[in-house]
C-alpha cells in the first residue's frame, strides 16, 4: 500500500504540480470515475476548473478486465492488433464491444454534464488525471483524443503505474507526474489501502463542487 485512498492521492500530486497554481488557462481532466476524485483534489489545490473526459476500456472477452483497446469521447479508437490476434479476437467484438462503450460515453456525458457543455480545451495547459495507470490502453487514447484539439499544454498526473507504461506514455505528453512507478506490477488498487468504487453521484457532487469555486 502507498496511499490511504484517492483524496489522498490527489493531496500529493498537487503538491508536485503547485509551480502549476495561477496559470492562466489551466484546466484539470479526470477520467471518470475514481480520476474525478484524484482530480478535483489537483483543482481544488491549484484553483483550476475540473472536468471530465470520458474514456471506455474496451475489454477482452471472457475477461473484462483485460484491456484490448479503447474509445474516446471524440471517437478515438485504439486497439492493440497484437493483443487482438494473439487471443484470437473476431472483428465483429470489437466493433460491437466499441459502439456499447461509445453508447456508455454517451450515457455518463449526460449524467455528469447534463447540458453543459464540455471545457473549450484549444490554446489551454490541460493535467489529465486518473487513479492510476496499468496497461495505459485507456490513458493513451484519451491523451491523443485531447492532443487533437490543440491544447497550449498536455501534463498527466497519475499516482501509480508500471514503469514499462509509464515510460510509454511519457512519450506522448509535454510532461508527466507519477509519484510511484515500480518495475514489478500487480494492480493499481493494490497501491491504495481503500479502493473502493466510485459512484456517479460522488462524481457529480465533485463535479458541483468544482463549479461553485470556479464559476
Amino acid at each position: 500500500m502507498l496511499f490511504q485512498d484517492r483524496r489522498e492521492a490527489g493531496s500529493s500530486l498537487a503538491r508536485e504540480l503547485s509551480s502549476f497554481k495561477g496559470k492562466a488557462d489551466l484546466i484539470v481532466l479526470g477520467i471518470p470515475r475514481g480520476g474525478v476524485v484524484v482530480g478535483h483534489e489537483i483543482a481544488k489545490a491549484l484553483d483550476a476548473p475540473l472536468d471530465v473526459y470520458i474514456t471506455r476500456k474496451i475489454g477482452a472477452p471472457h475477461n473484462p478486465e483485460l484491456a484490448i483497446g479503447a474509445v474516446a469521447s471524440d471517437g478515438t479508437l485504439l486497439i492493440d492488433h497484437q493483443l487482438v490476434r494473439r487471443l484470437g479476437v473476431s472483428q465483429d467484438y470489437v466493433d460491437q464491444e466499441s459502439e456499447r462503450q461509445k453508447q456508455e460515453i454517451t450515457r455518463r456525458v449526460a449524467e455528469y454534464r447534463g447540458d453543459r457543455p464540455g471545457l473549450e480545451l484549444a490554446g489551454k495547459a490541460v493535467i489529465l488525471v486518473d487513479d492510476g495507470v496499468a496497461t495505459g490502453a485507456t490513458t493513451l487514447a484519451t491523451v491523443r483524443a485531447i492532443k487533437s484539439q490543440q491544447p497550449s499544454e498536455l501534463i498527466l498526473a497519475v499516482p501509480v503505474g508500471p514503469q514499462d507504461s509509464i515510460e510509454s506514455l511519457r512519450q506522448e505528453v509535454d510532461q508527466l507526474v507519477c509519484l510511484h512507478a515500480p518495475e514489478v506490477f500487480w494492480a493499481v488498487g493494490a497501491f491504495y489501502n481503500v479502493f473502493d468504487q466510485t459512484s456517479d453521484e460522488e462524481v457529480k457532487t465533485l463535479l458541483k463542487a468544482a463549479r461553485g469555486r470556479t464559476d
